[in-house]
């Protein structure tokens, strides 16, 4: 018994020292590792300040020659328009894409060559969707939207239907990205993209139309409200001819003078509105704001001059890992043969 416990102490023992001395292998080939690499910078420490050089300096050119810039456009589409809006987008992408410079330049853009990418999508506000917080919105609306978010959150995921495609379309601001390769001119490139998108007969048509009921509903409001300024001044004129002889007059509800002075608050409001309308419906795609020559810092742009001195010393580093690779193992099968 004692000649087998004995026996197995020494495995054990063995057994740990074959461990540790794997593990100090281990951390001897790192340390030699580490050597190696010091020595191999250290041996072709030129080489390699010269490629980071050059990287950097090829890394600017490229910058500079393919330089990108973003442009945004935030419109509100009036009328119903937004279909016709998305459409128009649609038809621009597909020109600049096939290159047709003759129709690009026929609408007014100065320097379609530049133009990269067109694309229009929505800016996502659901509240604004629920709420319809505009002039013409009604409380009848408002709740057949709610209602119809509910309907449609019950069906599938909510954030799916915020985004979709059909839901996404009757928010009431929209985004026009466009990409080029230059600067763009606000005047010569955004405005005729503009005036093109607002080219329509038919919305054209509605919007003179509903302008002009606009304006014959401020005058007839205009008009109540003066009516109802007469009525109050004649009751005051009253009010004092009667304080003034001593009269003692008692003025019950059916005077109606506050809901009067209700109606002629509400008209007021609905004045302003009706005003704010007609700042805001006089175009069919209507510009809220732009944004332009903002250069692009996406995927690879203006990254180069930091890339390339890294892609260049890789490539250096990885060939003459390979050279030496490839002659140890040629000298290993010439000692074979």
């Amino acid at each position: 018994m004692n000649v087998n416990n004995q026996n197995e102490q020494q495995n054990q023992e063995i057994d740990l020292g074959m461990v540790f001395k794997k593990i100090g292998d281990f951390f001897e080939g790192i340390a030699m590792s580490i050597f190696k690499g010091i020595l191999f910078v250290k041996k072709n420490a030129i080489v390699l300040i010269s490629l980071i050089i050059i990287g950097i300096g090829l890394g600017y050119f490229f910058d500079d020659v393919t330089k990108s810039y973003d442009h945004e456009i935030i419109v509100s589409p009036n009328f119903g328009s937004t279909d016709y809006l998305y459409a128009k987008i649609d038809l621009l992408a597909s020109k600049v894409k096939e290159k047709d410079i003759a129709f690009l330049k026929r609408i007014g853009i100065e320097d379609p060559e530049k133009i990269v990418l067109v694309e229009v999508d929505p800016v996502i506000d659901i509240y604004s969707f629920v709420n319809n917080n505009t002039a013409i919105a009604t409380n009848a609306q408002n709740t057949q939207n709610f209602e119809l978010m509910k309907l449609l959150a019950e069906e599938s995921d909510v954030n799916k239907v915020i985004k979709d495609k059909l839901t996404s379309k009757n928010y009431p601001y929209h985004i026009i990205h466009i990409v080029s390769n230059g600067y763009l001119s606000e005047q010569k490139t955004i405005q005729p993209i503009l005036d093109y998108l607002n080219e329509s007969q038919h919305f054209e048509n509605i919007q003179k139309t509903l302008t002009n009921n606009i304006k014959i509903k401020m005058r007839k409001n205009e008009e109540i409200i003066s009516q109802i300024d007469n009525i109050i001044n004649n009751f005051s004129s009253k009010m004092n001819n009667n304080a003034q002889s001593n009269n003692l007059v008692y003025y019950n509800e059916n005077t109606q003078i506050n809901d009067v002075i209700k109606n002629k608050n509400a008209l007021i409001v609905e004045l302003g509105d009706q005003r704010m309308e007609l700042i805001n419906f006089n175009k069919i795609i209507k510009k809220t704001s732009s944004v332009v020559n903002v250069k692009s810092t996406k995927k690879l742009n203006d990254k180069l001059k930091f890339l390339l001195p890294i892609v260049l010393v890789f490539l250096y580093v990885f060939y003459s890992l390979f050279l030496s690779f490839y002659r140890s193992q040629a000298k290993k099968l010439t000692l074979i043969k």
